[in-house]
């Protein structure tokens, strides 16, 4: 029987507060974020605004929390059926469903107010179509009903770097669509590494993961082609695009050249639980680190550096003798 208590009820304010915090599981959040960081970064050309970065990183927080209060919610009874997710506080008896509704709805209303009075519409209105399309699309469309679930359904996760730039200009250029992209194709390498080590949880609850319906040696496949899908998007922002410079360009060739290998180990033993880990792990530092590139790059003091290094470079080439 759902909610059937598996776990102590809360005894007293504090665990209250933590069975909310892990209804909006905070772990998955900080990645977001970071997306939407360096989207604002490169649309304000490192230059950003320090309370609207703040505004805009609290209100994506608050809609990214409402989103997966009300997923916990929605999937509350295979929760209950997973030994994994057992002990969340819905399926453990510590937060009632209708108590984690109205606790979702008032993230979502303080984030669309935070973004409406302090930010833009535009993006008030992006972080909002994330939480739709996320609970109307992959959570209860996708999720149980097809292998392709995480391809469709990472659309959500891609939405934040538009926030980020609708934040800073107002509208959306080709920029926030690349970036739009390129986390849409990370995704099912990233999100399908962790199927394959809990495949089984899935089986269990017939949610239909790729590794369940395919198999490991397709999913690995799988995993391969879209790694060669998004690192060449990630070159976008370089050429044509022009948005990021030589210094992004190194990093993004440097880390696309080790998710290359990995993926490629992985494709090579695909029953191999230690290489989708290993994957999995890399994927996040991977994203991570891209996005530390492209703030960096953004910098103006980066922009001096580098066209100090050219003039140098020029100079040092005009002394050569021809002959």
């Amino acid at each position: 029987m759902i909610g059937t208590n598996v776990a102590p009820r809360n005894e007293n304010f504090l665990q209250v507060v933590n069975s909310y915090c892990q209804l909006t599981k905070p772990r998955i959040i900080p990645l977001l974020l970071i997306t939407t960081a360096a989207s604002m970064w490169i649309a304000s050309k490192g230059e950003v605004d320090s309370f609207q970065l703040l505004i805009t990183l609290l209100g994506g927080t608050l809609a990214a929390a409402s989103a997966q209060v009300m997923n916990c919610i929605y999937d509350r009874d295979i929760d209950y059926e997973m030994l994994r997710t057992r002990a969340r506080p819905i399926p453990a008896g510590r937060v009632q469903p209708l108590h984690a509704l109205i606790f979702a709805v008032i993230l979502g209303v303080l984030s669309f107010s935070l973004f409406v009075v302090f930010v833009n519409l535009l993006s008030g209105l992006l972080a909002m179509s994330g939480i739709v399309f996320y609970m109307l699309v992959y959570t209860h469309l996708l999720k149980r009903n097809t292998p392709q679930n995480i391809v469709i359904g990472g659309a959500a996760g891609s939405i934040p770097p538009l926030v980020g730039w609708a934040a800073v200009t107002g509208d959306l250029s080709w920029a926030p669509w690349v970036l739009f992209a390129i986390i849409f194709l990370w995704t099912p390498p990233h999100f399908w590494a962790l199927a394959l080590m809990i495949k089984e949880d899935y089986a269990q609850v017939n949610v239909p993961m790729m590794p369940v319906i395919e198999g490991e040696e397709s999913t690995v496949k799988q995993i391969w082609v879209y790694t060669l899908l998004f690192i060449p998007c990630t070159f976008l922002l370089v050429y044509p695009l022009g948005v990021s410079g030589v210094i992004y360009g190194i990093i993004a060739v440097i880390l696309g050249a080790m998710f290359l290998q990995k993926a490629w180990q992985l494709k090579q033993a695909p029953l191999d639980q230690d290489l989708a880990r290993s994957l999995f792990k890399f994927s996040i530092l991977y994203l991570m680190l891209l996005c530390t590139g492209m703030v960096v790059d953004s910098l103006p003091m980066s922009h001096q550096l580098i066209a100090a290094l050219g003039d140098n470079l020029t100079t040092l080439v005009s002394l050569i003798p021809l002959s």
